[in-house]
């Protein structure tokens, strides 16, 4: 390694660090000395216990210390194994058998006659015997065994021994990482400072630092997340907006005019945002409900309310077709009021974009509904007041700012997700949000009869399909690939059009379709078209039909290789179904039959509240299906997200330094961090 490197130093200066070693560890995140040095364990094993032999019990994993001897390669005729032996003798003259599989090398590297540690987990054959043991010789300072050992994430080509021998070589340059958390912050929740919790998070002296450095490194995760939100809320309050007083008789005869009766979660949830609309700074809302539990309708009364005040609204949706069905739905629901509805795509015909585009410029437009084609240069708007966002986090930060962009006070914002998140992470991924739930369904709505259908039921499932077309109801088909692949071995939707044409229901064939993102915006709405008026009886899809597809005749969700999807994913698709006055059906399919996956699909078998599978998904599968990939460099657990002490221990902190230093002008550092935090969620 060059003398004392700068951190921001390419990994290619530590000295055994090939170009291939290091695009290996380019995969896990690393380019830089400061990568590595921030590349965490993902756990820690111990092997601190020196055992003698005479004490070994089987399936124990210690560490034992002795002279090795007889270093010897056997082949196996049976599967061509090559097993390396040695033997352990402790100073008390207890013997060890040591052997490793398919690891040649050892032979070479393993120091003879001297004093070693070796640890690992103890077999038993007619007594004790340590199979695939660390090794290392006892004269050294231990890395792999004899402490507390650092398990790292791994890639193909690395091992965690490779890697802590290197984060060990590292950890000199520890003390020039920055320290960012104010010392009187440090000082009152009595935490290590920054590069002390790094290197003893790596190779800890005890359970005790190793807890505290953890602590310490996710506190200051979750803190530069609070800071950032409620830096952001705090700048927001101060900026105007327009205040929309709430009036009384527009919201009486907007519920009056409605077909169904409103949810209480749905009077809740318009009561907050009317709430927010009427004050003078920017409401910045999150209207979160499951599948099916009326966010629209909730949406469509601010924009009533919005208009009836002489103000406009804006309506941005991820799809053409999700776009197309917000027009329908709001456009119905304002008709008895004279509120027109505008509606902007990419496949707008150029001849009828002038007029609409000269309405929302001199105002007389009062609500549009469209995709990312209103975020368009030459969209302009005379007073917009109300942006509302469907689905936000298919949308860049950009995005979702240039179209709060179009009007010249901060309009208030109001985004919309299908998907239910639990309560304490919205308390960290929307930190910043106020948060609305829906979480009732309109009366009447059946619950989806939901089936985990095992390889021999197929035939039967296929049966009641025709069972359910001859009644004149439609059928989802969802697979989780366009195209076969070998590698993955999943069923993908072009050849299950084929199968489904030619094999299983031939009679049918000219009446079986596809739908996927590859297809340019025209051909699928033409494909959603005919489904919509019941000339496709069957629809095969991939998760382009994740969100917003609705076709109330649609009595079945048939969902291929479900194993592929995340529980609130397939809860997304099931809600495709279910949506009319027949009883539905979701049949899930998988090939696997490990435990693990029979219990999480059995999951949406037993549970029909999307809230509840969104917990059970993050216990079982972590939070990254959910909302999506977290920013490089961001090194939360999911404990850590999900921990409400860790949580409110950051935000008190925060409201007392915002209190304090609202500029943060007494902490160059912290707003140096800041500034090159990235958030999972930046909603500005």
């Amino acid at each position: 390694m060059v003398a004392t490197p700068g951190l921001d130093q390419p990994v290619t200066v530590v000295s055994g660090i090939s170009t291939a070693y290091q695009g290996r560890l380019r995969r896990l995140g690393v380019e830089t000395l400061r990568d590595f040095l921030l590349l965490y364990p993902r756990k820690h094993k111990d092997l601190s216990q020196v055992t003698p032999v005479a004490q070994l019990q089987p399936g124990e994993e210690t560490t034992v210390r002795g002279r090795v001897t007889g270093v010897s390669l056997e082949k196996t005729s049976r599967r061509n194994f090559t097993l390396t032996r040695a033997t352990l003798i402790d100073e008390g003259g207890g013997v060890l058998p040591l052997v490793w599989f398919n690891q040649p090398w050892v032979r070479g590297r393993l120091p003879v006659d001297e004093e070693v540690y070796v640890a690992g987990e103890i077999a038993w054959r007619r007594g004790p015997v340590m199979e695939n043991p660390e090794y290392e010789p006892a004269a050294g300072v231990p890395r792999n065994a004899a402490r507390i050992v650092p398990i790292y994430p791994l890639t193909e080509g690395l091992t965690s021994r490779w890697l802590r021998n290197k984060v060990q070589e590292l950890l000199p340059l520890a003390g020039q990482l920055e320290e960012f958390l104010p010392a009187e912050i440090r000082s009152r929740r009595s935490m290590p400072d920054r590069a002390t919790a790094v290197r003893e998070v790596h190779f800890p002296e005890s359970w005790a630092s190793l807890e505290a450095a953890r602590r310490r490194l996710a506190f200051e995760e979750m803190f530069l997340m609070q800071l950032g939100a409620q830096r952001e809320k705090r700048a927001r309050q101060q900026k105007a907006a327009e205040a929309i007083p709430f009036d009384q008789p527009a919201a009486r005869a907007f519920v009056s005019a409605l077909p169904f009766k409103l949810t209480d979660a749905q009077r809740v949830a318009a009561w907050q945002i009317l709430q927010d609309l009427s004050r003078p700074m920017p409401m910045n809302r999150l209207l979160e409900g499951d599948v099916g539990s009326g966010k629209t309708v909730v949406a469509a009364m601010a924009m009533h309310h919005t208009a009836q005040a002489g103000f406009q609204s804006v309506l941005l949706a991820p799809t053409e077709i999700l776009a197309r069905q917000h027009a329908d739905v709001v456009e119905s629901i304002l008709r008895p009021f004279g509120i027109s509805v505008g509606l902007l795509l990419g496949s707008t015909p150029p001849g009828q974009r002038p007029p609409l585009l000269a309405a929302l410029e001199d105002g007389s437009l009062p609500i549009v509904i469209g995709t990312h084609a209103l975020i368009e240069e030459g969209v302009q708007f005379a007073r917009l007041a109300l942006t509302v966002v469907d689905e936000q986090h298919r949308f860049g930060v950009a995005q979702r700012a240039a179209i709060r962009a179009k009007s010249r006070r901060v309009p208030h914002f109001l985004s919309m997700t299908a998907t239910p998140i639990p309560r304490t992470l919205a308390k960290t991924a929307f930190a910043d949000l106020d948060i609305s739930v829906i979480d009732e369904m309109p009366e009447g709505r059946k619950p989806v009869s939901t089936r985990l259908v095992p390889p021999a039921g197929r035939p039967q499932a296929y049966e009641f399909i025709r069972g359910q077309v001859a009644a004149g109801r439609q059928v989802f088909v969802v697979c989780p690939l366009i195209q076969e692949s070998d590698k993955l071995g999943v069923r993908s939707a072009s050849q299950e059009v084929e199968k489904l044409r030619l094999q299983v229901f031939p009679d049918l064939a000219s009446r079986i379709g596809l739908l996927h993102g590859r297809l340019k915006s025209a051909e699928k709405e033409a494909v959603m078209d005919r489904f919509a008026r019941g000339e496709l009886a069957i629809l095969v899809a991939t998760s382009v039909v994740e969100v917003g597809v609705d076709i109330p005749n649609a009595s079945v969700m048939m969902i291929e290789d479900a194993d592929r999807f995340g529980l609130a994913q397939l809860h997304q698709f099931r809600g495709r179904v279910g949506r009319g006055p027949h009883q539905s059906f979701c049949f899930i399919f998988t090939e696997l039959e490990d435990r693990e996956t029979v219990e999480r699909l059995e999951a949406l078998v037993s549970h029909q509240s999307g809230f509840e599978l969104a917990e059970i998904d993050l216990r079982l599968r972590g939070f990254g299906d959910l909302y999506g990939t977290l920013q490089h460099g961001h090194r939360l657990t999911l404990e850590d997200l999900l921990d409400t002490a860790l949580i409110k221990d950051a935000q008190d902190e925060v409201g007392r330094l915002l209190d304090r230093d609202p500029a943060l002008r007494g902490e160059p550092a912290l707003r140096h961090r800041l500034a090159e935090f990235r958030r999972v969620f930046a909603l500005d």
